[in-house]
């Protein structure tokens, strides 16, 4: 087992672990309090959060176990490999978050936001994995979204072998591709399991991957992503923002269409698209996806 700490003073910007991974962005994590995702779980703590990561282009060949928390001002990490490079991409410790901070809007509600929850940042999950997970959080709650993504890692994914423990990694596309609909419905995925299977299918035979989304316009990725069975505009976004490095993506879900009511009704142009544009312009441009992230985590977390 390798361990290791990373001084949150030498990131640029500061840095929340439990916010960024308890703010409906990921459902890729646990921790082994059996404490994700609830409500009352007390925010400033030093849980243990955990996942077993695939191989990732540039970052690691192999699949590793990470576990990391947030404790004195460092950041504590336990893994099977070097889990510096793994947590620098997937927590994207990486970002100027003061540049971000200092490119978004003055305005009254992103700064509320902002204030109660200093140092969230967005996450890079590997792209299957936050695909087939926001598929499934058409009308659901964030725990039961995550209770969906633990029923199909100890399901259909490969165990993993770490410090006398066992791991379960998110399970391929080829293994998805091979269940059946009656399979997926028996872990609670209601009509979501045909378009996860189909979904899979796409995936496993190379007919289209989300990664192949990367490069184009953002407009045009958001148009590829809705190829996948079960993907319309705002799951696209969803997984742009949060794999794909579309920082400037903003998911249109139940959250943010209330702030633009309340908050910004002049961006309410009638159609996705149209508010889509009209909302990033006002959220900071190219890093209103950031914006939007801290604006659905303070509402949602009852901020207003």
């Amino acid at each position: 087992m390798e361990t290791g700490v990373i001084d949150i003073a030498d990131l640029d910007g500061d840095f929340d672990l439990q916010s960024t991974l308890e703010s409906g962005q990921s459902y890729l994590w646990d921790r082994p309090d059996g404490r994700m995702y609830e409500r009352d779980a007390a925010y400033g703590g030093d849980a243990w959060y955990q996942t077993v990561v695939p191989p990732l282009d540039g970052v690691s060949d192999e699949t590793a176990v990470v576990r990391a928390r947030q404790v004195d001002g460092v950041l504590e990490w336990e893994s099977s490999v070097d889990a510096v490079p793994i947590l620098t991409h997937l927590l994207r410790l990486d970002d100027d978050l003061d540049a971000i901070v200092d490119a978004m809007p003055d305005e009254p509600l992103v700064s509320r936001a902002y204030d109660a929850y200093p140092g969230m940042r967005l996450v890079r999950d590997p792209p299957f994995g936050c695909l087939v997970s926001f598929i499934c959080s058409a009308q659901m709650r964030v725990s039961r979204i995550f209770g969906m993504q633990a029923r199909l890692r100890e399901t259909y994914g490969d165990r993993v072998e770490f410090d006398g423990e066992t791991y379960f990694a998110y399970p391929t596309a080829e293994r998805l591709a091979d269940t059946t609909e009656d399979e997926l419905r028996d872990l609670s995925l209601g009509y979501r399991a045909p378009y996860v299977q189909r979904t899979a299918e796409m995936v496993a035979s190379g007919e289209a991957t989300p990664a192949a989304a990367m490069g184009r316009d953002y407009e045009d990725a958001r148009d590829y992503l809705t190829n996948f069975v079960g993907v319309g505009d705002k799951v696209a976004d969803c997984v742009l923002l949060f794999s794909l490095d579309y920082l400037e993506a903003v998911p249109l879900d139940t959250w943010i269409r209330s702030a633009i009511e309340e908050h910004y009704p002049d961006c309410d142009r009638g159609n996705y698209t149209d508010t889509s544009r009209a909302i990033r312009d006002r959220l900071g441009g190219e890093y209103a996806g950031y914006t939007q992230t801290y604006v659905f985590h303070y509402l949602r977390s009852g901020g207003e």
